[in-house]
């Protein structure tokens, strides 16, 4: 055991690291470069410079949130794999991120973000991910037990239903319109706000906390609902739970930040094939790891065709299609192997 906690540590120290030197790469490249030399004395130069309002107000709030949404969208595809028991899932398999986006596309062609203001955006996008939650547990509820592969079945259907809708919307739609919709739904981490930054921040973080809650359970589903109910686990009030959790998660990450997509699914399946299938490891593992990879990501969609940005759901695509490719061809991708 005391083996085992060690190289855990280690393993914590060592993404604690990558996540260190992704955030400090972020603040130092760009159209505008900083050198290293020069983060720490900046951080106590006053107002006035153009190298202080770069390093504030523009790079910092991007690589807070990368690490915000990064681990909290990892964080929710650990729950979710370790849940269902299924590797291929994410969070945004249950539709959760159709709903949020067809709030956000309602808002913007109905202009309600111009009299209602900025915050009605993420409003609209938390609102049609809690609709389309509640829609999809009543429908997979029945008398009191969850039935996951029918919220599994029913969360794809009605990601397709919300597409299309999102489809069809932007088909009608006016091209000023149409262009804040496609921006939205790649993906951004430009976030001006302190408070929507901070609110990602906390979400992630509480979540992260209360996951360990289920740690164990996590580790007893892997071996099957039976076996887990067998070893004293309450298994409905766990499934409600975590799938509440998960579903928080998401649809607070995709309010603030639009539809990042791989995160979820790649990451916990890289870090399980280096850490193992133990949630005891496996949840902090897939959060730094997660927030490391979208900040990487976004300095990629901000340098790589520097002056111009690319929408980071793009880079993650690309960069997390690779990652993914790569795992299915390792024996190590089944669920929970070491």
């Amino acid at each position: 055991m005391r083996k085992k906690i060690l190289r855990w540590v280690i393993w914590i120290s060592v993404l604690g690291a990558i996540l260190l030197g992704a955030s400090i790469l972020s603040l130092s490249v760009g159209s505008s470069a900083i050198p290293f030399g020069k983060i720490i004395p900046l951080i106590f130069e006053g107002r006035g410079s153009t190298e202080y309002a770069i390093f504030f107000d523009i790079r910092l709030p991007r690589i807070i949130l990368g690490f915000a949404i990064g681990g909290a969208l990892s964080l929710a595809g650990v729950i979710l794999q370790g849940m269902f028991r299924n590797p291929l899932v994410e969070p945004y398999t249950l539709g959760i991120s159709g709903g949020a986006a067809l709030g956000v596309c309602l808002n913007i062609v109905l202009r309600l973000n111009h009299s209602l203001g900025a915050y009605s955006l993420p409003l609209f996008g938390f609102l049609g991910a809690g609709l389309v939650i509640a829609f999809i547990y009543s429908l997979s509820t029945k008398r009191g037990i969850l039935k996951i592969q029918g919220l599994l079945l029913t969360g794809v259907m009605i990601s397709f239903i919300a597409s299309s809708l999102i489809m069809l919307i932007m088909a009608i739609s006016r091209v000023e319109d149409l262009h804040g919709i496609v921006f939205w739904i790649m993906g951004s981490l430009e976030e001006p706000s302190w408070l929507l930054i901070k609110t990602a921040v906390l979400v992630s973080v509480l979540g992260l906390i209360i996951s360990y809650k289920f740690s164990l359970d996590l580790n007893a589903f892997s071996l099957g609902e039976e076996e887990a109910l067998h070893l004293g686990v309450n298994t409905e009030k766990t499934k409600r739970l975590l799938f509440i959790l998960a579903s928080f998660l998401t649809g607070c990450s995709v309010s603030i930040a639009g539809i990042i997509g791989f995160v979820g699914l790649v990451v916990p399946h890289f870090v399980r094939m280096f850490v193992g299938g133990d949630h005891r490891i496996l949840l902090i593992s897939s959060f730094l790891c997660g927030a490391s990879f979208l900040i990487f990501c976004d300095t990629l969609a901000r340098t790589v065709i520097s002056p111009m940005e690319l929408p980071v759901g793009v880079i993650t695509g690309i960069a997390g299609g690779s990652l993914f490719v790569y795992a299915l061809s390792k024996k190590k991708v089944v669920l929970g192997e070491k």
